[in-house]
């Protein structure tokens, strides 16, 4: 992250509307933290967006979470060709499937973006990954993917600029491990981690392609461990189908090079 000196009013503000694009309500410290502004500069710009109606603070708690202008610019953009929109017919079809949280997420610089989750029926549900939160890239199945088909060069810079939040929120999502599995994830055509996130839960993932060949989405399952490596074929199969459907252009790394020979031999 820039510092404080380095960044405009703008990139200041911009950043403390992204800390506060989470469903819970944040604490100035919080804010101040997150966004890399000192809690004096994030005070009178949270008071400023106040006034403007971006931001709201509860009275009680002395929390901050986003006003009614920033929800209008969010409703502006329905009616485009979002992703979000798109999706919404398979992930329900997906939850009602496999039975388990199926989760949709997408890349905001070098985190990962939870844009829409559907429950299955099975009742013991992934609920540690609501609407709007973020999670370093590769912290996750939908974010590994996210992360593993971006180039060499790219994914070194992304694991450096994120090593310090990894060290204390993730302790186990170390460089090593993250690149070891970004390995795993190319030659299998999608990404799985198991008990390395959120004790006894696991999840499996695929990206989702744009035209220029890179990753803009992510599809994962997200359930108990075991739920995701005794069926990981059928999930992997049924997320890559509805990722292929979703994508800009035919994507073939999407399968392992193992695969894809065999298909172009056949």
């Amino acid at each position: 992250m820039r510092q404080v000196s380095d960044s405009s009013a703008a990139q200041k503000v911009c950043r403390i509307l992204k800390i506060l694009s989470t469903p819970l309500p944040l604490r100035l410290t919080d804010i101040a933290s997150g966004s890399g502004v000192n809690k004096a500069t994030a005070l009178r710009l949270l008071e400023e967006m106040m006034e403007e109606g971006f931001v709201h603070r509860d009275q009680l708690t002395k929390r901050y979470f986003l006003g009614e202008e920033a929800i209008t610019l969010g409703l502006a953009t329905q009616g485009r060709d979002h992703i979000r929109d798109r999706a919404r017919p398979a992930l329900l079809r997906l939850a009602d499937m496999c039975g388990d949280t199926v989760l949709l997420s997408t890349r905001s610089g070098c985190e990962a973006v939870c844009i829409d989750r559907e429950f299955g029926s099975f009742p013991i549900r992934a609920n540690y990954l609501d609407l709007g939160m973020r999670r370093p890239l590769g912290v996750g199945a939908g974010s590994m993917a996210l992360l593993a088909w971006l180039p060499d060069e790219e994914i070194d810079t992304v694991l450096q600029l994120n090593q310090a939040v990894n060290t204390q929120k993730y302790p186990l999502m170390t460089i090593p491990l993250i690149k070891q599995e970004v390995a795993r994830s190319r030659e299998r055509g999608y990404s799985m981690l198991l008990e390395v996130v959120v004790a006894q839960m696991g999840g499996v993932g695929v990206p989702v392609f744009g035209r220029d060949g890179r990753p803009y989405a992510a599809l994962s399952v997200a359930a108990l461990k075991d739920r995701i490596s005794d069926r990981k074929e059928f999930l992997v199969a049924e997320l890559q189908k509805v990722a292929r459907e979703l994508a800009n252009h035919p994507a073939p790394s999407l399968m392992p090079a193992s695969m894809a020979n065999e298909t172009h031999n056949t």
